[in-house]
């Protein structure tokens, strides 16, 4: 499937659509749904569009039983075509995925070089919760807890960065609703910079490949992506020195699953919780140069989740 997004396909969203929003699954709706969705209610007036061009998804591809997670989709970036989409605007938890934007939302209006005091709000008790093992007191620099947030999944990593960045983990989520709804992501509301279960901490394959696609066009988010391994020496709250090497989880990049031949991943982000299912979104490019987006959201297994992924991008060469 082909479709092609004009100049002003997609629109900043008003702040009031995302206000009042209730989890649940929904059926895929049309694009012109959609874009009726994006008027600002004040004004009866479109808003600026976002980006010269969009992938736009006007409806599901063909069936098919190889994919069996709950959505899926696969985005080119340089032809602004959609090349697979199931279920691209339903409503799912995902998981780990949510650190996409919470690095996004670092790089683009943090200081990465700023020096970070943990607090208490990064004990992360949950069970089976992914944790960079940064304890209070600890300082580090925004940049290494990057690391920390992308490549062992440190939910902590992420609520120091929250709470550095705007004093709480609630005033942060503020934060990345505002950036989602400036990038169109109408259907995505957050309530933690992790990804941790509640019922109103949610999103679409379709609005991740917005957010993933801002992302990319951060250097340093393609730097801390596209790594597997990374060592930070930082202090504890006695001053002592702390090392500590983080590696991803990326089987693409770790070499524990083969991509589709013709295809190199180079960056993406996994979530894994009971709610959410497996999940995983990631940026390859072919033997071109093209750069692709492709996302799945609850898939029923971990190897599952890879036959899923490995499913929808070998369309991109066939």
């Amino acid at each position: 499937m082909k479709i092609r997004a004009a100049g002003a396909a997609l629109l900043i969203a008003a702040a009031a659509l995302l206000g009042g929003c209730s989890f649940g699954v929904r059926d895929a709706y049309s694009m012109e749904e959609y874009m009726e969705a994006l008027v600002l209610p004040e004004t009866g007036s479109l808003a600026q569009a976002f980006g010269e061009e969009l992938c736009v998804v006007e409806e599901d591809s063909p069936e098919d039983p190889a994919v069996t997670a709950e959505a899926a989709a696969v985005f080119d970036l340089e032809g602004r075509d959609v090349i697979y989409s199931k279920h691209s605007f339903e409503r799912l938890y995902p998981a780990s995925i949510t650190k996409v934007m919470t690095a996004l939302v670092a790089i683009k209006y943090g200081d990465l070089t700023d020096e970070v005091t943990v607090t208490e709000d990064a004990v992360i008790t949950e069970s089976g919760a992914t944790l960079a093992g940064i304890h209070p007191g600890d300082r580090l620099t925004m940049e290494q807890l990057l690391y920390g947030l992308m490549l062992p999944s440190g939910n902590d990593a992420g609520a120091a960065i929250a709470v550095h960045m705007s004093g709480s983990i609630e005033k942060f989520a503020d934060l990345m609703n505002e950036e989602a709804r400036r990038l169109g992501a109408m259907d995505t509301h957050f309530v933690n910079p992790h990804g941790l279960t509640d019922p109103d901490h949610y999103t679409t394959a379709y609005d991740l490949y917005l957010i993933f696609n801002e992302a990319l066009k951060q250097p340093m988010f393609r730097t801390v992506t596209g790594t597997t391994s990374y060592t930070a020496n930082y202090r504890d709250g006695d001053g002592q020195p702390v090392s500590k090497t983080w590696s991803g989880g990326n089987w693409y990049m770790t070499g524990d699953r083969q991509e589709p031949e013709g295809l190199t991943v180079f960056g993406g982000k996994t979530g894994t919780t009971s709610a959410a299912g497996y999940c995983l979104i990631l940026a390859c490019r072919d033997e071109e140069d093209r750069e692709y987006i492709s996302v799945v959201l609850k898939a029923d297994s971990r190897p599952g989740l890879y036959d899923n992924m490995s499913n929808i991008i070998s369309k991109i060469v066939k």
